[in-house]
């Protein structure tokens, strides 16, 4: 099939949705269509067999883009509205597949040009501006709550990313063919890096040797509970001091405040922030890592680390929100209550009982390699295609 897809998002970049966006592209890819992908003008190409990319005005004082709501969406998305008209007006589509907010207007244009439409539902519209901080808005998320609605009634077809997305769905339309497809892609095994890539990257980071390393990635968003995270090292380090926290992510402004908040702490020899890393780095940092936090407190969608996480079967300690829960279980993880203390002692049952980091961790491996495997990631995506054509 000939297909447009747009994403509203920085692509690419090695964060959330631009991720779930190349995972999208690579099945589709890898399963003989043409895809062109209509996206922001910040981020970086990438080459997929296949695949066009095409981008919006590049506005010169717009030069990356925050997570959730802004203006600067709101403008961007207004030029993405323009040039998805025009794409259409000029070349015949088979689908049209959104992500985001571009399925507002993709169900509009779906209806205009007869086209089937696809819904890649990542995170409820009205439950994301809550998340930032605009719960005083009622009318606006009860507008935003109305779009949503209509939008998954009049989609052909939806892929949502977690089970508790799908029982959202659920409950607003059972009969819309519907897909559950993790953010798994392609997750790079880390027990593949080879040793000199290992002795290379200990080379250059020669505060971590013979520490104890406690592991974080991904973003540094409020809702990632990073204040839990460093407030829990205060309660670690009087227990034993050669724990090292390493942080792999964050804007420079985001690192500069988290850092600033372990330096009030006195934490700072024990904290290692890196800033946002390739992802072709991340398994490096989880090959060395002795535990993998996450330390999420709101949001319903499971965060894209949960999967790498379990791929590299060394042991999680998480927070029992339903982000993880509707992933991982008490066999897998350690699942803690959102607190400093119980994440402190979760933290260190790991450290200090080498046969339950060990158990936890073979357990995690298999469980990811029995469910979410690649072959089953472009399964799922054949069959929703096959779905929405009908």
């Amino acid at each position: 099939m000939k297909i447009l897809m747009i994403a509203p998002e920085p692509f690419f970049q090695p964060r959330g949705t631009p991720i779930s966006v190349l995972g999208r592209l690579k099945a589709l890819s890898s399963l003989g269509h043409e895809v062109d992908l209509l996206t922001y003008h910040v981020g970086n190409d990438v080459v997929i067999p296949g695949i066009k990319i095409y981008r919006t005005l590049s506005i010169r004082f717009i030069k990356e883009v925050p997570i959730g709501p802004s203006w600067v969406k709101v403008l961007l998305d207004i030029f993405l509205f323009g040039m998805a008209f025009r794409m259409l007006l000029r070349k015949r589509y088979d689908l049209l597949h959104t992500h985001e907010e571009a399925s507002m207007f993709g169900a509009a244009l779906s209806k205009v040009f007869k086209l089937p439409h696809l819904y890649d539902f990542h995170s409820s519209i009205p439950h994301v501006i809550r998340s930032f901080g605009y719960q005083r808005f009622r009318p606006l998320i009860l507008f935003f709550d109305w779009i949503e609605r209509w939008v998954i009634h009049s989609s052909n077809a939806i892929i949502v990313i977690s089970p508790a997305l799908a029982d959202y769905v659920k409950k607003i339309n059972k009969k819309i063919p519907l897909v559950i497809i993790e953010n798994t892609m392609e997750v790079i095994d880390p027990k593949s890096i080879s040793e000199e890539k290992i002795q290379k990257f200990k080379l250059v980071n020669p505060q971590l040797d013979g520490k104890k390393i406690v592991l974080y990635t991904g973003t540094f968003e409020p809702y990632q509970g990073l204040d839990l995270l460093i407030s829990s090292a205060v309660r670690i380090l009087r227990c034993r001091d050669d724990v090292m926290f390493v942080l792999v992510g964050g804007k420079p402004n985001q690192v500069e405040h988290y850092h600033n908040r372990a330096s009030k702490l006195g934490l700072n020899p024990y904290f290692l922030f890196t800033g946002v890393r390739p992802l072709e780095e991340i398994p490096i940092f989880i090959n060395i890592a002795d535990v993998l936090v996450s330390p999420r407190i709101e949001g319903n969608n499971t965060p894209l680390k949960i999967y790498d996480y379990l791929k590299s079967g060394k042991p999680i300690v998480a927070t029992k929100n339903t982000s993880h829960t509707q992933i991982l279980n008490p066999e897998v993880a350690i699942l803690v209550e959102p607190d400093p203390e119980a994440l402190a002692l979760g933290i260190l049952s790991v450290l200090e009982n080498h046969s339950l980091a060990r158990r936890i961790g073979e357990q995690a491996r298999k469980y990811f390699e029995e469910r979410y495997n690649y072959q089953s990631f472009v399964q799922q995506t054949e069959q929703i295609l096959q779905a929405v054509m009908m």
